[in-house]
């Protein structure tokens, strides 16, 4: 009887786990969306920031004040060696993902974030000289594949959009694998990952979007007809950024990696079915078989690189196949790719 309870009080959490953090990031990103298209507030840059600075309030609340999380002390060198370098490319990825949703729609940017597994492979390859089992690579046809098809059939395809999305998949895997090396002796979770980030990627990008948007940002003060709702929108859209990394912290310890594989993929689909419903953005067959091939080659992958590690040591090796199995399976760590 105990342990009936036990486990049914297990799969509610992990239910609930799952269902906040859709909740949070489909949000954020029909938020974004929003106030880009229906707001016509079409700074992200400023978007970004204050999404920073909301997430350094929040952390510095959760950990100083609340006392949900012990903070992680870290030495002054390490944070302008290792922190500071980690919260450009921080910085530069959630830009560049919010670049994206000012030009192209929802459903074809969560598509071209799907890549990020086939970049942090390539890229390990490529720069690192890492090499991997064939079933890893296997695994990524499908996920090029749906891109391509997806890419081709985009009725509201839009170069710049489509770069920013494409780009913003390289910082991620760049900061995934960064890291693995920067952060090397620090157990960071993600909310001392944003107490230490947020606060440098703020001072980062405060200049540039002041520079480059501040005076479109004034106009548009002076021009909107519903200043304080729409400035409710936008601040909150920066709360529910900082509570989408709380939830992240929450769901961690409720999922195992293969439940919170499927997940994701599901919140993509989520996301895409939400976005359309509500900004009404064209999808034709081709298009959503692709981004559906997509979603079923990024499963398939987090299966298989979930396995590999699994294996008996006495499998046979390819004459490419390092010896260590670790080196065998990419960093990438899907349950902080999407902290905002």
């Amino acid at each position: 009887m105990e342990e009936t309870r036990l486990c049914s009080w297990t799969v509610f959490r992990s239910i609930f786990a799952i269902f906040q953090w859709w909740s949070f990031n489909v949000a954020v990103i029909i938020m974004n969306k929003w106030i880009f298209q229906k707001l016509d507030f079409k700074f992200p840059l400023t978007v970004s920031c204050i999404h920073f600075i909301c997430s350094s309030i929040g952390a510095y609340v959760v950990i100083n004040i609340l006392k949900v999380k012990p903070l992680i002390a870290v030495e002054p060198e390490d944070r302008w060696r290792r922190i500071f370098p980690m919260s450009f490319v921080f910085c530069i990825n959630i830009v560049l993902g919010n670049v994206s949703l000012r030009y192209i729609p929802v459903s074809f940017m969560q598509t071209i974030k799907s890549f990020t597994p086939a970049t942090t492979v390539i890229l390990q390859w490529m720069v690192w000289r890492k090499y991997f089992d064939w079933r890893i690579w296997a695994s990524l046809v499908p996920i090029v594949g749906g891109i391509l098809l997806t890419s081709v059939t985009e009725l509201s395809f839009n170069v710049l959009g489509f770069c920013a999305a494409l780009f913003g998949c390289l910082a991620t895997s760049t900061k995934t694998i960064l890291a693995e090396s920067l952060l090397h002796g620090y157990k960071f979770d993600s909310i001392n990952t944003v107490y230490y980030m947020a606060p440098f990627a703020t001072m980062i990008l405060a200049v540039p979007a002041l520079l480059l948007e501040g005076a479109g940002v004034l106009e548009w003060i002076q021009t909107t007809p519903s200043l304080v709702s729409s400035f409710i929108i936008i601040i909150g859209s920066g709360v529910l950024a900082f509570c989408l990394n709380f939830s992240i912290f929450y769901v961690i310890h409720s999922t195992t990696a293969v439940t919170f594989n499927v997940a994701g993929n599901l919140k993509v689909a989520f996301a895409v079915a939400l976005s359309w419903m509500i900004f009404k953005n064209p999808i034709s067959a081709m298009n959503a078989l692709g981004c559906a091939v997509t979603l079923v080659g990024c499963t398939f992958y987090g299966y298989v690189r979930h396995r590999l590690p699994n294996q008996l040591p006495g499998t046979p090796r390819t004459p490419r196949t390092p010896r260590s199995r670790m080196e065998m399976t990419p960093l990438v760590n899907d349950k902080i790719d999407d902290k905002v």
